[in-house]
């Protein structure tokens, strides 16, 4: 059964929070992308982005979420991960990218510590 994707997002003041639901895969990628691209368009300081709702992540996302951290940081901004389920996290893991990138369980973490 394919896992329907989908990205919701909303705004914390200066943060903005994109929690990702399903597959993050080659098929589902430009729907995250053009999400990422609108709100590094706007003026939000803090990117928040969700995996818990993850069902499963593949390289293309994976490599989706390293230009934009790369990019936000060009631009003196930070993208922050959530964990996400064990396959996520192992990929995370495995690429370095946890090392990387500041990982939280919880929004509520990330956005009390700013």
């Amino acid at each position: 059964m394919q896992s329907v994707f989908q990205v919701e997002v909303r705004s914390e003041g200066r943060a903005a929070i994109i929690v990702v639901t399903g597959e993050l895969d080659l098929a589902s990628s430009p729907a995250l992308e053009a999400e990422l691209q609108r709100v590094s368009g706007t003026e939000t300081e803090l990117l928040v982005l969700d995996l818990r709702r993850l069902e499963f992540m593949d390289s293309t996302g994976l490599s989706i979420i390293v230009k934009a951290h790369q990019h936000l940081a060009d631009e003196g901004r930070t993208l922050c991960l959530i964990r996400g389920p064990q396959q996520v996290q192992r990929l995370l893991d495995l690429t370095g990218v946890a090392e990387r990138i500041a990982l939280a369980d919880t929004p509520e973490e990330i956005l009390n510590g700013v």
